[in-house]
């Protein structure tokens, strides 16, 4: 407990008795340590705790004789088989979860590139029925080729509050690629000013964060809806890139 499974409710779990019967045997612990990640995931447990207490199992394991018992988990340390079995599980429930219920990345909160298809769709219907095109794509791209890991996440994060913030009446604002945003809104007088605040407001809110601050200047800029829907899906798509 001192050092991770924080929560002793969470053992009582098939799960766990497998592992340790299959780390203390001759084994490859492999099978048993998937289903656990899974377990973990159908639990509500995040990635960061699930690895957090395989590290404290590791830690235990790996105690040499004659300690005191007290270990430190140390995620960095696990074996590289342990600690993918166990996120491949952790993530494949993380994946048909998101896949099952969700119009959202469970990161970012930013609506997926299917769910701005189904988006646009609606608009060029609407678009017929009232014989002109009012909508135009805002698109942000952020340069993060000189970022890697969680430093990436972590600026998409960002860049996805700040475009809820300044988009927030009903827009569609999605991820439209691993580092590209996309707001679907209704053109208005109070646009260029909504991209105002956009650039302001990115740059600020990523120029916090040492490891993310080398993300580079944030481009913003309008793009027309073209004349069909294909059109418009080919051309999110490859925005996207």
């Amino acid at each position: 407990m001192a050092a991770g499974w924080a929560f002793p409710a969470d053992w009582p779990l098939a799960e766990v008795d497998e592992v340790c019967r299959a780390v203390l045997g001759p084994g490859d612990p492999s099978a048993q340590l998937y289903r656990l990640g899974k377990a973990r995931a159908e639990a509500g447990a995040g990635l960061a705790e699930t690895l957090l207490d395989l590290a404290a199992l590791h830690a235990v394991l790996a105690e040499p004789p004659g300690s005191t018992g007290m270990v430190s988990p140390n995620v960095d340390a696990i074996p590289a088989r342990m600690l993918r079995v166990t996120a491949l599980g952790w993530g494949d429930v993380m994946s048909k979860q998101a896949g099952n219920c969700a119009a959202d990345n469970p990161l970012t909160g930013l609506a997926t590139a299917a769910y701005l298809r189904t988006r646009l769709r609606e608009v060029y219907a609407e678009t017929r029925t009232v014989g002109r095109q009012e909508h135009v794509l805002v698109l942000v791209a952020l340069d993060l080729t000189r970022t890697s890991g969680w430093s990436r996440v972590v600026a998409m994060t960002l860049l996805a509050d700040v475009l809820m913030e300044v988009f927030d009446a009903g827009e569609t604002v999605a991820s439209v690629g691993p580092s590209v945003a996309c707001v679907l809104l209704r053109r208005d007088r109070h646009l260029a000013r909504a991209l105002a605040n956009l650039r302001v407001l990115t740059a600020d809110r990523l120029a916090v964060d040492p490891h993310i601050a080398p993300t580079g200047p944030v481009r913003v800029w309008l793009e027309e809806l073209p004349e069909t829907c294909e059109d418009a899906v080919a051309l999110v798509a490859d925005l996207g890139r």
